[in-house]
């Protein structure tokens, strides 16, 4: 037997206007109907809810015939026989179905049953600007968090998917599910995210993802991403199958994949679409132009500033242009620059984007080596540091790499070699110091791992037998 949520209709209605006021908000609908002969108080979110679903619904609801009323309950099962019914017991879960856009009834003793007729705004799948292939699915997540699910439910056909779902923070509400694989997904880990995910206490997730990343893992000022964001349903789908654990917050079109190591930020779905042969060489390219976007102009520098430390076939190296400026100024307003210009680029509509980029490209900096105040050489390396900085899949650690290029740029700046080598050591401890969900950032490098390691610099065949990532703790480990 359902408990009654109100005593009467009355009661119901002056519930409804108490919380959102009495026509103070255009888009509440409060309407009084009639399920064949039985009274009703109808509330929902006109902007949440699938308006045709819902006429056809009120439709098959009108009365075509006397009908007597018994038992309430038994009556409204008979004719409210929509297939996404349910019913609530509790004042705030009534509350927070209106919100959610659900349909919700109240009968005239009281008793509430809610309809699932929830149709978010939103666009439909595409691919990902940044995360693109050129060969493969062109999908894409989106700002519907059901949408998305369904996304990694038509790529993982199998009943242990299960999707969690959260209500985060106090006053927004938001949907958070907590996807991963039963018996595949370490068991510690799913409870310490359940733990974090009901410690947070706060108005609301206003930033979505990136929001509910920095509750999650306490970032604070920690410049490098402590997860992994897709936007590809076939990405969350593998690394669901490695035994990890996707976040899938409303309104973000972007899933939050853990743990992660920092050589799981620099994989790409590229290197899977081709041979392993080019796969590998993809990757290979990859990790050198990672590693060289961070000590390109450190190195180019300190060669430049100390001759004697460079070798005579790498004379052409130093600057060949004489300028007022001092070198390392130079590179620091070059560097931070093209910063500028990135910022730039992304605040700029479409149709200018083309003249800015020519306007900066050509204009200012071919005025700025004629007037002397960048050498050719300065601008050449800035550029090409920039670039590789762009063959980075994670947007995230890409912005990580340029902060830590400039400390290092700085350092040598300072104390010459030694002062490039002092910052390499420091970065390399800070990285191997940092263990979100305690899981080694820079395993299976550190500590070291020869086979997986081998994995991850070769991209093997998929009919290779491979074990699960050590680093997910998997329950099982071997793939069936």
């Amino acid at each position: 037997m359902t408990n009654k949520l109100f005593n009467n209709l009355e009661e119901a209605e002056n519930f409804l206007k108490e919380q959102f006021g009495d026509g103070e908000s255009f888009d509440v609908g409060i309407k009084h109907l009639f399920v064949k002969d039985l009274p009703v108080l109808c509330a929902y979110i006109s902007g949440l809810v699938d308006g045709e679903a819902l006429t056809q619904l009120l439709s098959s609801m009108l009365p075509d015939e006397e009908v007597d009323i018994e038992d309430e309950q038994e009556y409204f099962e008979v004719y409210f026989n929509f297939h996404g019914r349910s019913e609530e017991t509790e004042r705030k879960a009534y509350l927070l179905a209106i919100l959610s856009g659900q349909v919700t009834f109240i009968t005239k003793s009281g008793y509430c049953y809610v309809a699932e007729l929830r149709n978010y705004p939103g666009r439909s799948p595409e691919e990902p600007d940044n995360e693109k292939v050129i060969r493969g699915s062109r999908d894409g997540f989106t700002e519907g968090i059901s949408q998305n699910t369904a996304l990694i439910r038509r790529r993982i056909r199998n009943s242990n998917l299960r999707f969690e779902l959260h209500k985060i923070s106090k006053i927004g509400q938001t949907d958070v599910a907590l996807a991963f694989i039963k018996d595949i997904a370490n068991d510690e880990m799913l409870d310490k995210i359940r733990q974090r995910l009901g410690q947070i206490n706060h108005d609301g997730l206003t930033m979505a993802d990136k929001s509910l990343e920095e509750w999650l893992f306490k970032q604070k000022f920690h410049p490098v991403p402590f997860v992994r964001y897709t936007e590809r349903p076939d990405i969350a789908a593998a690394h669901l199958l490695e035994g990890h654990v996707a976040i899938l917050v409303d309104t973000s079109p972007s899933v939050i994949l853990v743990p992660v190591t920092v050589f799981h930020l620099l994989q790409h779905a590229e290197e899977y679409r081709q041979a392993p042969a080019v796969g590998t060489f993809v990757r290979f390219m990859r990790y050198f132009g990672t590693i060289m976007g961070l000590l390109l102009l450190p190195l180019w520098y300190l060669f430049v500033t100390h001759e004697s430390l460079l070798p005579e076939s790498l004379s052409f190296l130093g600057a060949q242009e004489k300028s007022n400026v001092p070198i390392l100024l130079q590179v620091l307003i070059a560097d931070i620059g093209i910063e500028f210009l990135r910022m730039a680029a992304i605040h700029t509509p479409s149709p200018l984007s083309t003249a800015m980029g020519l306007v900066a490209g050509v204009i200012i900096g071919q005025i700025a080596i004629d007037v002397g105040l960048f050498s050719s050489e300065v601008v050449l390396y800035t550029a090409v540091a920039a670039i590789l900085t762009f063959i980075i899949p994670s947007y995230e650690l890409s912005i990580s790499i340029k902060l830590f290029r400039l400390v290092l740029l700085i350092m040598t700046g300072i104390w010459g070699a030694d002062g490039l080598f002092i910052g390499l050591f420091i970065l390399f401890t800070y990285l191997c110091s940092l263990r979100p969900l305690q899981a080694p950032y820079l395993w299976p490098l550190v500590p070291f791992f020869p086979n997986a390691m081998l994995r991850v610099l070769v991209r093997f065949p998929m009919t290779a037998d491979a074990l699960r990532p050590y680093v997910v703790a998997s329950k099982q480990r071997k793939r069936s």
